[in-house]
């Protein structure tokens, strides 16, 4: 499994996304990017989380930060997904699990002792050069979106 360490270089992808737009993260350099990692549309932390970048995104908006969210749902998921919210982000499908992999979050997790594969909640804040500045794993929901939009603040 790759464990990525602040200072690392982000990996690339090219990925579909809502809308049915490639999404790269090397065509954002010059700019800084949270890239977030989330389970599934359309479940209950995942609605929050996603509705907390939104409502902050204004703001990473004026310090010039793109917000990606990533889950291996399918493109047509996060259609309905951002439209049944409202949601004003980009997400982005990786339905192989190639990105999930690359950055360390396809874990094995445990729900009532049976084991499975899943995306486990974690945020990249990634500078304008692509490299990694700031990891937060297993993420708790509430105030999330707060923490980063201050770690961006830094680096914008």
């Amino acid at each position: 499994m790759t464990t990525l360490e602040k200072g690392d270089i982000a990996p690339d992808f090219k990925l579909p996304r809502d809308s049915g737009k490639i999404q790269t993260l090397s065509g954002l350099r010059g700019h800084p990017v949270v890239l977030y990692f989330y389970p599934k549309d359309d479940t209950s932390g995942c609605t929050l989380e996603a509705h907390d970048f939104t409502e902050l995104k204004p703001e990473f908006d004026k310090i010039g930060v793109t917000i990606i969210g990533m889950s291996p749902d399918k493109p047509e998921k996060h259609d309905k997904f951002k439209s049944k919210h409202d949601l004003d982000l980009i997400l982005v499908s990786d339905e192989e699990k190639t990105t999930l992999n690359a950055y360390g979050v396809w874990v094995e997790k445990s729900m009532y002792g049976r084991k499975y594969m899943g995306v486990e909640r974690s945020t990249f804040l990634i500078d304008k050069n692509g490299k990694i500045v700031e990891i937060w794993r297993k993420v708790k929901v509430p105030g999330h979106a707060k923490a980063v939009l201050d770690s961006a603040k830094a680096i914008a």
